[in-house]
């Protein structure tokens, strides 16, 4: 079987060093492996399993060759170079928010939804946002076994979803204050140090974040399951990587809360820490640089029938971006 030439789109921001870490961890087979950024990277080189590889400038002839394209440039790069890609012959891992909910586009979670990946009319095959990705992880295997009915959530996320800024804005922010220096917040609205954020990405006109939609329609999709309520609030703490999720689903089944950790038994990418009585539950750090999401808190809930209160944690740039994009063309 001939090994794919495989690409990287935006191979110098975050997500495609994780990326390219991601492939060489995993020992990813490939022929050849090209790395894409914009003309004021190109030129930079990195290495990659030992050898040195000159990062080039991405174009819309960049892709002759190319077997996967793994995207993660923003959705404004997807929307313009992905389909040159497709048209070329590669297939496009897209980590932006451009297709997902294009039906002509599958959405895909490995552990969850692996057969999507199979019928991709437009050659593109999308990402999903990272904190639908973590909820999705602890919520699928308690679906398969109570049928999930509705979610409420609130997310905890880390200052590495805003980017390289974001982790800047939060250490200049510690500095200043620590030494009774003045500063002006400029990646977030409000003082993101000492402080939390109710607000990720824009708001939409019904008073929901696209963040906050994201995960209602995305999760819809995944799990190919119309009908599923949710109503989310997503938080911007600051922590450095990794988001957490505080989540109430509803299901159609009476739940018990054994039989749910049993259900993560045997299911990939998911680990249940969960033993309260020796302060045994899920952090960020537990996961920052991991490639599991950690689930804990598994409790019924007090107000609601038929429903589970969890907590669940990954890290957002490796399950949540680059790993599960990786996972994605391990399938292909």
């Amino acid at each position: 079987m001939k090994l794919p030439h495989v690409a990287i789109v935006g191979a110098t921001g975050a997500v495609g060093v994780e990326m390219l870490l991601c492939l060489e961890q995993r020992n990813f087979e490939l022929s050849e492996l090209t790395l894409l950024a914009s003309a004021r990277s190109a030129g930079k080189t990195t290495t990659f399993r030992g050898k040195e590889i000159v990062i080039k400038e991405l174009t819309h002839d960049s892709f002759q060759g190319i077997d996967i394209a793994l995207f993660s440039a923003g959705g404004d790069i997807s929307k313009e170079f992905a389909p040159s890609a497709a048209a070329a012959g590669a297939v496009v891992i897209d980590n932006s928010s451009a297709f997902r909910m294009d039906e002509g586009v599958p959405l895909v979670v490995p552990e969850i939804n692996p057969e999507a990946a199979k019928n991709r009319p437009k050659g593109i095959i999308a990402n999903p946002n990272c904190t639908t990705i973590i909820s999705l992880m602890a919520l699928a295997p308690l679906h398969e076994q109570f049928g999930l009915e509705s979610v409420i959530a609130s997310s905890y996320q880390a200052v590495s979803g805003s980017g390289a800024q974001g982790i800047i804005e939060l250490e200049e922010q510690v500095k200043a204050i620590a030494t009774g220096q003045p500063f002006t917040p400029k990646v977030y609205p409000r003082q993101i140090a000492f402080n939390v954020i109710p607000q990720v990405d824009s708001f939409t006109e019904n008073g929901y974040t696209k963040e906050e939609m994201k995960m209602a329609n995305e999760g819809r999709k995944i799990l190919g399951h119309p009908e599923l309520k949710v109503s989310c609030t997503c938080v911007r703490v600051p922590v450095y990587r990794s988001h957490s999720v505080s989540i109430t689903a509803k299901f159609t089944k009476e739940p018990n809360v054994e039989a749910a950790r049993k259900a993560y038994a045997g299911k990939p990418g998911i680990q249940v820490m969960d033993d309260p009585s020796q302060k045994l539950f899920p952090v960020p750090l537990d996961t920052t640089g991991k490639d599991d999401c950690l689930v804990g808190r598994i409790r019924k809930n007090l107000v609601l029938e038929n429903a589970l209160d969890l907590w669940v944690v990954g890290d957002q740039v490796r399950k949540g971006a680059a790993l599960n994009a990786v996972q994605i063309a391990e399938i292909l």
